[in-house]
């Protein structure tokens, strides 16, 4: 049981390597949005491994960030929406910074580190109180002091009392604003947003806890231990757990109609993130030739014709036995919560490969979570200019290269006959590098969205009933049923209810046959659907 605070309340502490969440939470990263609405970015740095993602992650309460013991796990920028003295702020965690290190991953960590330093109103530089200070620190600094921007220094790591003294090596990087805090256990959290406010220019407006999308406040959690620093129970914003609810994620009535969340799903190097970066028109994401770059789940929204898109870019989703890293087994757990937390899956396919058993594999994730999905093959630039994949390819891929036609026909036959269970997912052939074809992708994300949640009226399915030649079906005798009547229970995805004369399990050709019959006659494209049964006298 967990302790009880001052107040009488159960203290919000949670476990930070606690895995047990069950939907992610999004926050805007547009910085001219953000602005605009005077909300105030909060850039934290630092070299890697000293503790920047735990840190991001204390802020902003929830598990965003993969957190481990392995140094540059975080490449990408993540944001987070925090609230501290009635007041948003929006974190932003960077990767870990060697400003001469040349090699591809480092550089691009640092470039995607620069941009935030030019949308922050402050940083927070992080360092390892239990490390001597090394001369990248100092080049950090120098490089963090020509941005102009108010900085702060946190000296991570500073568990206990005992370690109080461990700041004083730091006094001679020159930062004026110096901070013990342990970002695990939340120990002088509070001190260093208190002073980072003190540095903000004031706002008019301060932010109302009830407004529909405001996240918990950190202060209703911090506050109550504001009064016991001395001890080094941990503590966060909220104690994530309790804020989960156990509804599927299925229920339309939870997501925000405004809002479309479409995550980019795949396994490694089909082009996911290069993806992203086309349909937001920006550098987003880091984009390489390494499987498995993208760690992190990052987002952008995109407001098109009046709809607000929020783009997920996960992980390359592999093959357990192929996952030896702390860091890549923490990816695929994260990318495949990201996908059940949202409406719409864009599946991206390696068209010079084809469609592997690992392909179907993740597809079969979104198709039993609910999720509507757009396949899109991605690549096709190369085929139809007859190039070779750059890697060198396996038995596997040989073979199907023998076997891969070459004309848009014929190779989408060939998908839908390794992919029979999302046949009613839309396909769409795109170059995500040159972005050709990359335009039909937002009508096909609006028209599925909009299918996702149509409701028919249970006088419709009555009348649709009626015109069912139900002995076209091909079902054994014994698990034949005579339909009463059929209701719609929900939509997101649309989940249709049969109440029938005997309470059996529906046999597999008896669902088919009336989920085609459903989609010939209202459409539903690109969503699953759910049949069930129910006897008129249970």
């Amino acid at each position: 049981m967990r302790p009880k605070d001052s107040r009488g309340r159960l203290s919000p502490h949670r476990t930070p390597y606690d895995l047990t969440l069950t939907q992610p939470t999004y926050n805007s990263t547009s910085t001219l949005a953000t602005t605009t609405a005077g909300i105030p970015t909060i850039a934290i740095v630092g070299r890697p491994n000293v503790g920047k993602s735990t840190l991001f992650n204390r802020i902003v309460g929830s598990r965003r960030a993969i957190v481990g013991d392995e140094p540059g796990i975080t490449r990408d920028r993540l944001y987070g929406d925090a609230e501290w003295e009635n007041r948003r702020l929006q974190i932003v965690d960077t990767g870990g910074i060697i400003a001469d290190d040349k090699d591809f991953i480092p550089a691009e960590i640092f470039r995607q580190a620069r941009i935030a330093f030019d949308q922050a109103a402050a940083i927070v530089m992080v360092v390892d109180g239990r490390t001597e200070l090394a001369a990248p620190d100092f080049e950090l600094v120098s490089l963090l002091r020509k941005t102009g921007r108010p900085l702060f220094l946190a000296v991570n790591k500073v568990d206990t009392i005992k370690q109080q003294s461990l700041p004083d090596e730091f006094h001679r990087l020159g930062i004026r604003n110096i901070f013990p805090i342990s970002a695990e256990h939340g120990r002088g959290v509070d001190d260093l947003l208190d002073a980072i406010l003190e540095i903000l220019p004031p706002t008019p407006e301060t932010l109302d806890e009830s407004s529909a999308g405001a996240p918990p406040a950190v202060e209703r959690a911090l506050r109550p231990h504001r009064q016991q620093q001395e001890n080094p129970s941990p503590y966060t914003k909220k104690d994530v757990a309790s804020e989960i609810t156990e509804e599927p994620p299925t229920n339309a009535t939870e997501e925000a109609p405004h809002e479309v969340k479409v995550a980019i799903i795949g396994h490694p190097n089909v082009g996911k993130s290069t993806l992203l970066n086309c349909l937001t028109s920006s550098d987003r994401a880091i984009v390489s030739p390494i499987p498995g770059t993208t760690r992190d789940a990052v987002d952008e929204i995109v407001e098109r014709n009046g709809r607000t898109f929020r783009f997920i870019d996960t992980a390359g989703i592999r093959r357990k036995g192929k996952t030896r890293l702390m860091a890549e087994k923490l990816s695929v757990v994260m990318a495949r919560k990201h996908l059940e937390g949202a409406d719409i899956a864009l599946l991206v396919i390696d068209a010079t490969e084809g469609v592997s058993q690992l392909d179907a594999s993740i597809a079969g994730y979104a198709h039993e979570s609910g999720r509507s999905i757009i396949i899109v093959v991605n690549k096709w630039d190369l085929v139809i200019s007859g190039k070779e994949n750059p890697t060198r390819p396996t038995k596997a891929e040989r073979m199907r290269e023998s076997k891969r036609p070459g004309d848009r026909d014929a190779y989408e036959q060939r998908l839908r006959y390794e992919l029979k269970f999302l046949n009613y997912a839309p396909i769409v052939f795109i170059s995500a590098q040159s972005g050709k074809g990359t335009e039909k992708i937002f009508p096909l994300l609006e028209k599925v969205a909009t299918e996702r949640r149509k409701r028919v009226t249970t006088s419709q399915m009555n009348r649709f009933i009626e015109r069912v030649d139900f002995e076209r079906a091909s079902v054994p005798m014994r698990q034949r049923v005579k339909i009463l009547y059929m209701t719609q229970a929900s939509v997101a995805p649309p989940v249709f209810v049969l109440f029938t004369n005997r309470a059996v399990k529906l046999h597999f050709s008896y669902q088919r046959f009336l989920e085609n019959q459903i989609r010939e006659a209202f459409g539903f494209v690109g969503t699953p659907i759910w049949i069930k049964n129910r006897a008129r006298n249970s």
